[in-house]
């Protein structure tokens, strides 16, 4: 006991900033893998890979293996090749997410969009997916916003028209020829119907209540997962209303509840750039300069 006290303190003595740190930087990074495979597949596979080299670990540790030894330190460096193949989908997700932080080309665009307009888009959305739910008739809407869905788009019908209630309704009723897939509207257009989304990897949609949900909200869930577009999806059976942004899934949502978080998905400051926030800033200086000036003067 004395000498492993001997041995903490002698740590202890030797402890320095640049230590911290260096933990502090492998901390962060083992958080953000974490982070960012949470909920998905690849986690479960990543504590598959983690037991086994535990195991091994062990075993040739304990045991006094020669061959087999040797069969894991030569095997051990192919690790490195095939870790980035295996887990390919979450590292290029990763990377999306990384890159979005930077994207400024959706502000420059929107811009130039009087926000009623858009509101008007929302609105035409809230109304059809409150007549389609009442309907029970399944639906697939997916709205753009930094991140560019041209790739998607593609796999559709175009349309390239004015967003209404009427349109999606008729887009939305059963088997019609549009009806299947999704429906892509980019600022207050509706660019494609009929697109096909990419199906969620996650393991959200297998746990209970979600894993009962169909192909429309893991389409939802998939495409939420590649961008940060927001997917709205109207159940079939049920007729509830579902939002998907981010990996993540509101379910059931009241049409109040519905509309409000929507809407709050697009606040006015996603219309602005950098330049209004600038402008804001210079306001605001120049307001508290000015209250100075009148409070001297008085």
């Amino acid at each position: 006991m004395t000498e492993i006290i001997n041995d903490l303190l002698f740590l202890f003595q030797r402890f320095g900033w640049t230590d911290f740190l260096d933990i502090i930087l492998v901390t962060v990074i083992f958080f953000s893998l974490l982070y960012l495979l949470r909920d998905t597949e690849a986690l479960v596979l990543l504590r598959g890979v983690f037991f086994i080299i535990l195991l091994l670990g062990l075993i040739t540790t304990l045991v006094d293996l020669p061959a087999f030894s040797w069969l894991i330190n030569t095997v051990t460096p192919a690790l490195v090749v095939a870790i980035p193949v295996i887990f390919a989908p979450e590292i290029r997700r990763a990377l999306e997410r990384v890159g979005r932080a930077g994207n400024v080309t959706f502000f420059t665009r929107t811009r130039l969009i009087a926000e009623r307009e858009f509101k008007e888009t929302l609105d035409a959305v809230v109304q059809a997916c409150g007549r389609l739910s009442e309907r029970h008739h399944g639906a697939l809407i997916v709205i753009q916003r930094m991140q560019g869905l041209g790739e998607y788009a593609q796999t559709g019908v175009p349309m390239d028209a004015k967003v209404t209630p009427e349109l999606l309704l008729q887009i939305f009723y059963p088997n019609t020829p549009l009806h299947d897939g999704a429906v892509i509207i980019v600022e207050n257009r509706l660019v494609s119907a009929s697109s096909v989304m990419p199906l969620s990897a996650s393991g959200v949609l297998n746990r209970s209540p979600e894993r009962t949900m169909g192909l429309r909200h893991r389409a939802a869930l998939g495409i939420s997962e590649v961008s940060d577009a927001i997917a709205v999806v109207v159940s079939e059976e049920t007729g509830s209303i579902s939002i998907a942004h981010s990996g993540k899934m509101i379910h059931r949502l009241n049409m109040e509840r519905f509309e409000n978080t929507l809407h709050a998905f697009f606040q006015p400051t996603e219309f602005s750039g950098g330049e209004d926030l600038l402008s804001n800033f210079l306001s605001l200086f120049k307001k508290r300069g000015s209250d100075k000036n009148e409070g001297g003067d008085a």
